[in-house]
């Protein structure tokens, strides 16, 4: 949210004057970015670096050595903090200095385009927040859970390793090169930077792709929110609660904002109480609602997310979220450090090698990748990173922090995801993750499937500890989300309330999650809405203005429409809608990822940074080599647990036999799910096939910029001197204290009034 202090009548500063450069047609182009910093290390922060990284040195060699016996939880917590807090000093900071050069003259597209709708320049700590809301959703929680069938030191080599190296940078370079570029979305990039055929391939398999994750991501919420009061009423306040925030920051105390935060937070905290004495009034049937409501509700209120301006609702919103997302996972982690849990999977089990697990099939390699996505790299956060984010931060310098620092975050809650999984039972992981057709519907039954596997449990600790939650069964509770309950539950019990509080915890930990994913869906819808303006501005120019009316609720409209018949269709049907194209999602995610680094890595070689261009380029390979090798095993595999067409083949016989065949119940359903793998089969090669025709064009014009540099051309928007000073961090260093002191503003930051004639 812009914010200005009461500064008055402020003449401009030295430091904002337009430096000595380069000329570029009318343009003034300052040869340095950001100048380096006049303090020297001192002894001080050397030692405290060298300690930083002996504990994450420390936390990996415990890791890595270990072997059949158990191990501290914390000691994963130290091998990823370790290694979080060297990459973000060191690694983001070469990046942003070194490759990117972020220049602290030029002004941002929310400062030169602000509208007050989409174009706003805001406060670094609430954009901060509101970016880690919209990339942080469902697969940080859930992704690494699934993967945890594979043992904790795959997932968490790839979480940690994958955000330093691929994920963090990905979202940075992305939000890097979009806010260049008047915030233009990622399809819209590729049409401009790659090619026309590359760019048309580019835009059809981003909105596409985009439209199945958010009904993904819908469809999570759902089935969290059905027949939940309390869950319904304390999201349901969110709302409220940050429309007031918004007016709070823009009219009634323009710049405060520790002040809303605190109230913010306060009324967060009562509206989580409340929800809890709803539940149990007179009141709970009015907030306990059937899917097909809380869909239309969801439909509602996303296409209101998309419309209307950015500080009344979105902003505001995600950032108040982010409290309650940062602040558990960061008493998770305190939990994990006072109850010293351990690790009760083993580092690796015997499904990494064999690739025939319960919870997920194939083999480590490519699936353990493509199942943890968000929580290591995402190339949804690519679209975020194109999409509000840009039109909104107030610096260029702000990126490493928004864009890497956010990702980072994100991958800490997959660490805590993980390690949720981890410190369980090995049996009731197993138990709770595996399917009914797997594992039976009795506690009986699934006792002895979970031995079958290796991991032995009795059915009266299945029973249990269904009954220590006040669940009635937790057998076959698929898709994550229940299991990370169930580790939260068991840190914070053993921390505060013993046994007892587990019920309680747990069912704190499904509303956590269901808050956590929506509030990716409505900045999703808005990054959607963006996304077929700027495809549609190709046809008409006047979508071209992400702020015009027409086109700003005619694509809104569209958005919201395509997920919501997907969801809807989902929830009234087990096989079809959304359902149908779920398995889709984590390779469509990940390609979307190939798709981003294809663009920054042409963008790199095309503005003169050849030598820099493995820092995306390195990551593109990995992730297009994983991702098509798993679309690949995806279309072509006979193993009908991994292969579309070999379900869709074995299928079709049981139908040709006139045999009926689990998990279908009559012949309709065996006709529909011939009907899903079909489509998903085809969808996946499409998908596949298309990004293949993105990095081909990719390639061909990274070659022709390299052979003949002044071919080049980039759609980059012409330098323009900024007049905002704001800190490039969430703290202010003491040189940038200095300039908003000169500039007679507050640690927020804001725009230099001109001096009056």
């Amino acid at each position: 949210m812009r914010t200005g202090g009461d500064a008055g009548h402020v003449p401009r500063l030295d430091f904002l004057a337009t430096p000595t450069g380069r000329q570029r047609g009318d343009t003034t182009v300052p040869e340095q970015s950001v100048p380096p910093s006049s303090s020297r290390p001192t002894p001080k922060s050397v030692a405290a670096w060298v300690l930083v990284g002996l504990v994450g040195a420390i936390g990996w060699g415990v890791l890595a050595l270990s072997r059949d016996e158990e191990i501290s939880a914390a000691w994963l917590l130290a091998a990823a903090l370790g290694s979080y807090a060297i990459a973000y000093r060191f690694y983001a900071r070469f990046i942003a200095d070194r490759v990117l050069k972020v220049d602290a003259t030029r002004a941002t597209p929310a400062e030169r385009l602000d509208n007050g709708v989409d174009f706003h320049p805001t406060d670094r700590r609430v954009l901060f927040g509101h970016h880690f809301a919209a990339v942080a959703g469902a697969g940080p929680l859930v992704g690494p859970v699934l993967a945890a069938q594979m043992g904790y030191l795959p997932g968490t080599i790839w979480i940690v390793a994958g955000v330093i190296f691929a994920g963090a940078v990905q979202d940075m370079v992305t939000l890097f090169f979009s806010t260049r570029r008047d915030g233009r979305s990622l399809g819209q990039m590729a049409q401009d930077e790659i090619g026309p055929v590359g760019g048309a391939a580019a835009l059809v398999a981003v909105f596409a792709i985009m439209i199945i994750l958010l009904a993904v991501l819908a469809l999570v919420i759902v089935n969290a929110l059905a027949h939940s009061p309390w869950g319904v009423f304390s999201i349901g306040m969110t709302i409220p609660i940050a429309v007031f925030m918004g007016f709070y920051l823009r009219v009634l105390r323009p710049g405060r904002v520790t002040e809303v935060s605190v109230i913010g937070v306060a009324l967060l905290l009562l509206a989580i109480v409340a929800g809890g004495w709803v539940a149990e009034s007179s009141f709970a049937g009015t907030f306990t609602l059937e899917k097909e409501t809380l869909v239309i509700w969801m439909v509602v209120y996303g296409f209101l997310a998309s419309v209307l301006p950015v500080w009344m609702l979105l902003a505001p919103r995600d950032y108040l979220s982010t409290f309650m997302k940062v602040g558990t996972i960061a008493l998770l982690a305190i939990g994990v450090v006072v109850a010293m849990p351990t690790l009760k999977m083993p580092s690796v089990t015997d499904f990494a090698a064999r690739g025939d697990g319960p919870v997920f099939a194939g083999s480590m390699f490519p699936f353990v990748f493509i199942t943890i996505a968000c929580g290591a790299l995402s190339g949804f956060h690519a679209l975020v990173s194109s999409g509000t984010t840009p039109k909104m931060i107030q610096k260029e310098t702000q990126v490493r922090m928004i864009g890497y620092g956010a990702m980072l975050t994100e991958s800490f809650v997959a660490v805590m995801a993980i390690i949720a999984a981890c410190i369980i039972e090995p049996g009731l992981f197993f138990a709770v993750n595996s399917p009914g057709g797997v594992i039976g519907t009795t506690v009986e039954s699934a006792s002895q499937a979970v031995t079958n596997f290796g991991f032995a449990i009795t059915p009266e600790a299945l029973a249990q500890a269904a009954k220590d939650v006040e669940e009635a069964t937790l057998l076959s509770r698929t898709g994550g989300a229940p299991t990370f309950a169930l580790g939260m539950s068991e840190i914070f019990s053993s921390v505060v309330g013993g046994a007892g509080m587990k019920a309680f915890w747990y069912h704190f930990a499904i509303m956590f999650e269901a808050l956590f994913i929506l509030t990716t869906l409505d900045a999703g819808t808005r990054v959607g809405r963006f996304m077929l303006q700027d495809t549609l501005g190709n046809v008409h120019k006047s979508f071209k203005d992400v702020s015009w009316k027409p086109g700003v609720w005619f694509a809104s409209a569209i958005v919201v429409g395509a997920w919501g018949y997907f969801l809807w269709v989902g929830i009234k049907d087990p096989l079809g809608g959304i359902n149908q194209l779920f398995p889709l999602f984590g390779i469509a995610n990940q390609l979307l990822a190939a798709v981003a680094l294809a663009v920054c890595t042409t963008l790199l070689v095309k503005s003169g940074r050849l030598k820099w261009a493995w820092v995306t380029g390195v990551p593109l390979v990995w992730d297009a080599t994983v991702t098509l090798t798993a679309s690949y095993q995806k279309v072509f595999s006979e193993d009908v647990k991994v292969g579309f067409f070999a379900q869709r083949d074995k299928y079709q016989a049981g139908i040709d036999t006139d045999k009926v065949l689990a998990p279908a119940k009559n012949m309709d359903d065996m006709h529909t799910i011939v009907t899903n793998a079909t489509v998903d089969g085809v969808l996946c090669a499409l998908f596949a096939a298309l990004i293949v025709v993105v990095l081909a064009d990719a390639a061909r014009t990274c070659v022709k910029a390299v052979r003949d540099p002044g071919s080049a051309t980039l759609s980059e928007t012409p330098w323009t001197e900024s007049k905002i000073v704001a800190p490039a961090g969430l703290i202010a260093t003491a040189e940038e204290r200095a300039e908003l002191t000169a500039a007679g503003l507050d640690s927020g930051g804001g725009q230099v009034k001109e001096p009056v004639a």
